[in-house]
């Protein structure tokens, strides 16, 4: 005797979370736009490598601004017969994708800085103060409008660290052009170039991890499994707890399902729903987790699953 049950609601009923700041994305995509142009011009007049890296950083950051957005519109379309999630996953996608060209542009950066350490260049500090100054204002902009949204989308969490980055790499671009400005000395262009791309490593890495792990389906970091487990066994009637599997489709979607061993004497006089509410109310009172499947079964039906499966 088993009996499924679901008080969670579906992707398709409350969307993602990264939807919520969708216009936020766009803004922030409009500016890094705009930043970047604007630095790469800067660059090429002034003969900036630390202007150029953090304008190909920001250029990156376009992209995956707008892979964000791409991705939120995606996974906002309804479950169907073949994908019963939606395609809510999109947006672990995107974010993926930009771990892997934030590594790419970081990488680019660090080859390129170690080279003007061989060749120095005739950076023109003047000029290189002024358009990282554009970029620095600008970015902070950006970073205050994803602010809000960052604890909430992984998605969104993606693209604030890409402009926090920007707003860093621009302010170590300003002061290695002050410090060309009032010292000459040269080499703080490319020692610029080489603290961005240190920034952009370990948070993009962090970031990775993060998005694997949805992609690996492991559990909720914020969902202690042990726990989870010890509450369900706690129940009158419960004897034991199997099959119980938590993981996350995205991000503000974590999902849980268990196989809940009850006495048959309890299933008769309590009944299934009174039980299944009592579940619900368990994880939903002590876990950030309501979109739960239970199936309840009397002692002995495990040894029955386990005789089908051979």
């Amino acid at each position: 005797m088993g009996a499924g049950h679901d008080h969670g609601h579906g992707v398709g009923a409350t969307g993602t979370a990264g939807a919520a700041h969708r216009g936020r994305l766009r803004v922030a995509l409009l500016i890094t736009l705009t930043v970047t142009v604007v630095e790469v011009t800067g660059g090429l007049v002034a003969d900036s490598l630390a202007l150029i890296a953090d304008a190909a950083h920001m250029a990156t950051d376009a992209l995956g601004l707008g892979m964000a957005l791409l991705a939120v519109h995606v996974a906002g379309r309804p479950p169907s017969t073949r994908r019963t999630f939606g395609l809510a996953r999109a947006e672990i996608l995107a974010a993926l994708a930009n771990c892997l060209l934030l590594l790419g542009v970081g990488g680019y950066v660090l080859y390129e800085a170690v080279q003007r350490f061989v060749t120095p260049a005739a950076t023109h500090g003047g000029l290189t103060v002024v358009f990282a100054a554009v970029g620095l204002v600008a970015n902070s902009v950006s970073l205050a409008v994803l602010l809000r949204g960052r604890d909430e989308s992984i998605n969104v969490r993606g693209a604030f660290l890409e402009v926090a980055a920007d707003t860093l790499g621009s302010l170590a671009v300003l002061v290695s052009a002050a410090v060309i400005l009032v010292t000459g000395w040269r080499a703080a262009d490319p020692i610029a170039s080489l603290l961005i791309a240190v920034m952009i490593v370990p948070r993009t890495w962090k970031l990775l991890r993060e998005t694997l792990d949805v992609l690996l389906e492991a559990a909720p970091k914020d969902v202690d499994m042990a726990q989870v487990r010890a509450h369900i066994l706690a129940l009158d009637g419960v004897e034991d707890v199997h099959d119980l599997h938590a993981w996350t489709i995205t991000s503000g979607l974590p999902v849980l399902s268990a196989h809940v061993v009850v006495r048959s004497d309890v299933l008769d006089t309590v009944g299934n729903e009174k039980l299944l509410h009592e579940l619900q109310d368990c994880l939903g009172g002590h876990f950030d987790v309501e979109h739960c499947t239970f199936q309840l079964e009397p002692g002995g039906h495990a040894e029955h699953e386990a005789r089908l499966c051979h």
